[in-house]
């Protein structure tokens, strides 16, 4: 069963911080911890031969990785600069690959993420990272960006950016299950080369303590920005993602009338039940049902009809500085033809 993150996994004190449910489950974070680290020390990660860019997290849930990876691939694949493919395990879908994203691929088959990057690149889904870039560079591919993977030891990185939320930043500092990080947060910072900061609006202020265990990394800002207006009236707000508080508070931010909101597990697979509850009460409200990409996708095709989407798009601050970062693995890439 997929579960959302629980909410004293964001705080380090005060009443949500639930200290003696983190105490009990923190010899398991132990353990979890462990198995990371030993995983990506025994491993030998295989070199392909192309530039390899992993856009990754440190935490569980949505911080925004995947409008980054899209982001990224557009970048490198404008004006026909290099034929850069994306990677994804395909979380939540039954296609193990490796197997290229086609527009007749449905989100049970090959996961909600890949179906939205297919939109910017070539995609392919692999259970094993090694075997989808393998697969990724026979189908033509310069270069992979990676959606996921940081604490994968399959393949080895020429660039790893690590994305993180600026408003919880790495939560309470513990390790599953009792905090959200999947490896204490120094590991995960020691293989980074760039940190993504995402905003949940441009003026967003973050925290003196985040940006300090960033140490000298270079820091890029990016937020979260709509690419279509609204639908006007009352919005029934719903969502299946990592922090569905986080869309309906940006909802609310741009101004919409958000009468009630529902959130679901994490790739929650919507049921007819669920589809129909939602339609109740819409109609119950007299309110327009509305959710995000990944989870319009997940929606069966005859449901869509009936629900609007409200796309969003990754937006970087200093645009120059990502290029910045970019502009060496080219060179790289243009050499591999």
């Amino acid at each position: 069963m997929k579960l959302n993150a629980p909410e004293f996994w964001n705080h380090a004190s005060g009443r949500s911080a639930a200290p003696v449910l983190r105490a009990l489950l923190t010899p398991l974070s132990w353990i979890y911890a462990y198995a990371t680290a030993r995983r990506i020390a025994q491993t030998q990660p295989l070199n392909v031969g192309i530039p390899i860019i992993c856009v990754g997290n440190a935490t569980a849930g949505g911080t925004g990785k995947t409008p980054v990876t899209a982001h990224i691939l557009s970048m490198l694949r404008g004006g026909g600069q290099i034929n850069a493919h994306g990677l994804s395990r395909g979380y939540g879908g039954s296609e193990r690959g490796p197997i290229m994203v086609t527009n007749k691929h449905s989100a049970a088959q090959v996961g909600d993420e890949p179906l939205l990057l297919a939109r910017s690149a070539p995609i392919w889904v692999a259970a094993g990272r090694d075997d989808g870039a393998r697969a990724a560079r026979a189908g033509g591919a310069q270069m992979i960006v990676m959606d996921d993977g940081h604490q994968n030891p399959l393949l080895e990185k020429t660039l790893s950016l690590l994305v993180v939320d600026a408003q919880i930043g790495f939560g309470n500092g513990r390790v599953i299950p009792a905090g959200p990080l999947r490896e204490p947060a120094e590991a995960a910072l020691s293989r980074t080369d760039a940190v993504i900061l995402m905003k949940p609006y441009k003026e967003f202020k973050s925290a003196k303590s985040l940006l300090k265990q960033f140490g000298d990394l270079p820091v890029l800002s990016a937020y979260l920005a709509p690419t279509a207006p609204l639908p006007p009236g009352p919005l029934f707000a719903f969502a299946g993602i990592g922090r569905p508080n986080k869309f309906f508070d940006a909802l609310r931010r741009t101004g919409a009338d958000v009468v009630e909101a529902i959130g679901y597990p994490d790739h929650h697979g919507y049921s007819a039940s669920d589809l129909e509850s939602l339609q109740a009460l819409a109609r119950e409200y007299k309110a327009q049902l509305i959710t995000t990409e990944k989870d319009f996708v997940r929606l069966p095709a005859a449901m869509r009809q009936y629900v609007s989407v409200w796309p969003v798009k990754a937006v970087f601050e200093d645009e120059n500085s990502l290029d910045r970062l970019l502009t060496p693995l080219l060179a790289s890439a243009r050499r591999s033809r």
